[in-house]
């Protein structure tokens, strides 16, 4: 269930390309960890749509299905969904659980971007 991959929409990421796209990006990299059957995910799907739309040139904005993809999700010990993790220069350096306005997770962010 990859979505194509453009500056309007956050991307896809796996177990497989999670360390090409997280870990080796050039940009700060917002990564949610998230799951179909999660309500306040699916409230999320638009903020994260628009930050990656505003920010793309700061920021770059990712999901990572946590039932599809257990490996990473284990890795930073992700137990609830949503949970975004800001990661800089492959390191991860903020973690927040649950959904947000987009105006409080910008705030939240403005530290790290």
């Amino acid at each position: 269930m990859s979505r194509a991959k453009g500056v309007t929409e956050a991307t896809e990421v796996t177990d497989a390309d999670f360390a090409t796209e997280v870990i080796g990006a050039e940009l700060p990299v917002l990564v949610e960890f998230t799951a179909d059957w999660c309500p306040p995910c699916r409230q999320m799907a638009p903020v994260l749509s628009a930050l990656a739309a505003e920010q793309g040139g700061r920021l770059k904005v990712v999901r990572l299905d946590v039932d599809a993809n257990p490996a990473t999700t284990h890795a930073y010990k992700v137990l609830s969904m949503p949970t975004f993790m800001v990661f800089r220069d492959g390191e991860p350096l903020r973690s927040m659980v649950g959904a947000r306005p987009k105006r409080r997770l910008l705030e939240e962010l403005g530290e790290v971007i």
